[in-house]
C-alpha cells in the first residue's frame, strides 16, 4: 500500500473548502450576484449536506483523547476494544439523568468526545447529543434505511445505520457506515462540529450484491484508513462471503479489500468488530464457511490477522472447525479480545474459550489453552488484567487469566446479558430481555444495582459508553445516561 496518507491534512483540506464554498455563497447573495464558481482550483466531488439557519454549533473536537478518559471514539474506548472506561467519580447508586428519543433503533455504541455524544439510528440518522443535557445539538439524515420486505433475509427492519462508528479526534470527523436506498451501503465522514458531510462514497465490494450483505461489525481506524467488516443477513442467505474493506479516511476511496477464501458465508459480523494491534494489523473473527464438505481449510470459523493492506499473516482455528460449520456454530459471534502478555481471547457459539499466542497464533489446532466457559457467547468482552469479561447466552463470566491459561473468577448466572465495560469503579452490561443495566462488582460478579431503561430493547448485542460521569446506555429508540446525580 506504500506510504500512510497524511489523513488530517486530506480531511482539512475538505473543511476548508466546504466552508470556504459556504462563505461564497453568503457573499453572493448579500452582494445580490449570481455564483458562477469559486475561483479555487477543481476539487474532487463531494456530497456536502449544509444545515438549515440556526442549528446549534459546538466548539471543534479537541485533537487528543481528553483528561480522565472520557473520550469513547471507538467500540469498547480504545482500538484494542478492553472496555475500560474512566475510574472517577466511583459511582454507587446509579440514577436517571437524562434520555434522548431518537427516529429508529440504537444497534451501535454510542461514542463521545469532549462534550458531544454521537449516536445511529437504523433510520440512517446521526445524532449530535450534549452530554450535560442530552439535548440534540444537530442531527444528520443520510438517507432512507432498505425495509425488510427488499431483503432475502434479515431481521433488522428496516437496516440503516447499525455498526458502531468511529471517530478521529485529530481531525473532529467521524466515521458511519449504513445501508441506504436503493440498497446499497455508504460510508460517510461527517464533520463533528457542525455535523456537515465531508464525503460519502459507496463502500460495497466490487462484485458483490449488497442484497445479501449486512454491515454489522464496528468500523476500524488505523493506518489512514477505515476498515469495515461484513456479513450476512440474518439466515446466511445468497451468495455472500465475509469481507474487510479499507478505505482512505480522507475520502480519496477504497485502497484494499479482503475476501474470505470460501465458497459461501464465513461473515465478519460480531457486533465489536476488528482489534487493533499496537503494530496497526488487525484481528478479525469469521463465522462459518460452506466448505466444510471440503478437507481444505477455508478460513471459515478463524481468528485471522490481517495486515494494513489486508494481506493474510497469520491465522488460527478450532481442530474441529468442519464440524461447527456444518452445525453454525461460528467462533465469530464474539470479536478477539487483546489481552496482555502476548495473548488472545476468543470463544464463540460453541462457549469453548480459546487462548492464543499473538505473535503466533496457531493454525488449526494450535491455542494454548481451551475450556468449556459456557452456553455460547455473542458480541465483545471486556479485560481489566486479570480478569476478561464475556457475556453468554446464559451468564456473564468473568475468567482469570494468566501466562497460557485461564479459570473461572466468577459467573453471573442470568440470559440476555450483553457485552460489559468497566467504568467508574464497576462494570456495567444490558440485560437485553429485563431491558435494564446492571451494574456488577468486577471482583466479586456481585449485582450491586439494577437500571430499568424504559421499554424493550430490540437490539441485539447492544452496549453501553461511559463518559463525562455518565453511563449512556442503547435504550430502544433512543439512549439514557445514567449517573450520580444530586444528593
Amino acid at each position: 500500500m506504500g506510504a500512510h496518507r497524511d489523513t488530517r491534512s486530506g480531511i482539512l483540506e475538505v473543511r476548508r473548502r466546504f466552508w470556504f464554498a459556504i462563505a461564497t455563497l453568503i457573499w453572493a447573495a448579500c452582494a445580490g450576484a449570481p455564483v458562477t464558481g469559486t475561483g479555487a482550483a477543481p476539487t474532487p466531488p463531494v456530497a456536502l449536506a449544509i444545515q438549515p439557519p440556526g442549528i446549534a454549533s459546538i466548539s471543534p473536537a479537541p485533537a487528543a483523547q481528553s483528561a480522565g478518559g472520557s473520550d469513547w471514539t471507538v467500540y469498547h474506548q480504545d482500538p484494542t476494544h478492553r472496555g475500560i472506561g474512566p475510574s472517577t467519580p466511583n459511582l454507587g447508586a446509579a440514577q436517571v439523568i437524562w434520555t434522548a428519543s431518537l427516529d429508529g433503533e440504537v444497534y451501535g455504541e454510542p461514542l463521545a468526545i469532549g462534550q458531544t455524544v454521537l449516536v445511529v439510528t437504523e433510520n440512517d440518522t446521526v445524532y449530535a447529543l450534549d452530554a450535560a443535557s442530552g439535548g440534540t445539538i444537530w442531527s444528520q439524515h443520510l438517507g432512507d434505511p432498505v425495509p425488510l420486505s427488499e431483503l432475502p433475509c434479515g431481521n433488522i427492519d428496516p437496516s440503516g445505520l447499525t455498526a458502531t462508528p468511529v471517530i478521529d479526534p485529530s481531525t473532529g470527523v467521524l466515521y458511519v457506515v449504513g445501508r441506504v436506498e436503493p440498497t446499497h451501503h455508504e460510508l460517510v465522514a461527517l464533520d463533528i462540529a457542525s455535523g456537515a458531510v465531508l464525503f460519502r462514497e459507496t463502500i460495497d465490494p466490487q462484485g458483490a450484491d449488497p442484497r445479501y450483505l449486512q454491515e454489522r461489525g464496528a468500523l476500524a481506524l488505523a493506518n489512514g484508513e477505515v476498515y469495515v467488516p461484513f456479513g450476512g443477513n440474518l439466515g446466511d442467505c445468497g451468495p455472500y462471503t465475509g469481507w474487510v474493506i479499507a478505505a482512505a479516511a480522507d475520502g480519496s476511496g477504497i485502497t484494499n479489500t479482503y475476501s474470505v477464501p470460501t465458497q459461501r458465508e464465513a461473515a465478519i459480523w460480531a457486533p465489536s468488530g476488528m482489534p487493533v494491534d499496537a503494530d496497526g494489523t488487525l484481528l478479525v473473527a469469521t463465522g462459518n464457511g460452506a466448505s466444510f464438505n471440503s478437507s481444505n481449510f477455508d478460513y471459515g470459523n478463524a481468528v485471522i490477522r490481517l495486515s494494513a493492506d489486508l494481506q493474510v499473516l497469520d491465522y488460527w482455528a478450532p481442530s474441529d472447525w468442519a464440524s461447527l460449520s456444518r452445525t453454525d456454530t461460528d467462533i465469530g459471534s464474539i470479536g478477539p479480545a487483546l489481552l496482555d502478555n502476548d495473548q488472545v481471547f476468543q470463544t464463540g457459539k460453541n462457549g469453548e474459550g480459546y487462548l492464543l499466542r499473538a505473535s503466533q497464533l496457531g493454525g488449526i489446532g494450535g491455542e494454548l489453552f481451551s475450556s468449556k466457559i459456557c452456553d455460547a457467547s455473542f458480541g465483545g468482552t471486556a479485560f481489566q488484567s486479570p480478569f476478561v469479561y464475556v457475556p453468554c447466552t446464559d451468564q456473564l463470566v468473568a475468567l482469570n487469566t494468566t501466562s497460557g491459561s485461564f479459570s473461572v473468577a466468577w459467573r453471573v448466572m442470568q440470559s440476555g446479558l450483553y457485552a460489559p465495560i468497566l467504568a467508574y469503579g464497576s462494570l456495567w452490561t444490558i440485560n437485553g430481555g429485563a431491558a435494564e443495566l446492571l451494574q456488577i462488582d468486577p471482583t466479586s460478579g456481585t449485582v450491586v444495582g439494577h437500571y430499568p431503561l424504559g421499554g424493550p430493547i430490540v437490539a441485539h448485542f447492544v452496549t453501553p459508553t461511559a463518559t463525562n460521569g455518565l453511563i449512556i446506555a442503547p435504550s430502544g429508540h433512543g439512549v439514557t445516561a445514567f449517573g450520580a446525580g444530586s444528593s
